[in-house]
């Protein structure tokens, strides 16, 4: 099932993607672009990260508006 997920900050659009060695998720930043899969290992890590780790992802100064997005720290 494909979807779209969206507010007035962001636009994604998901899917689940069976091409691979086994099903992931295909997640679709639809103001870039930017593809990135997640698989039940990933989906389960975003799950049990505590509040504060999660705030942190959440922060879009740390990597979405660097030059390299692909950088890190």
């Amino acid at each position: 099932m494909d979807g779209i997920i969206s507010n007035e900050f962001a636009e994604v659009a998901c899917r689940v993607d069976l091409e691979a060695n086994s099903p992931r998720l295909r997640l679709e930043d639809l103001s870039s672009g930017r593809v990135r899969y997640l698989d039940a290992v990933e989906l389960q890590a975003v799950v049990w990260l505590p509040e504060g780790h999660l705030r942190q992802l959440l922060d879009p100064s740390a990597d979405r508006w660097r030059d390299d997005p692909d950088e890190h720290r």
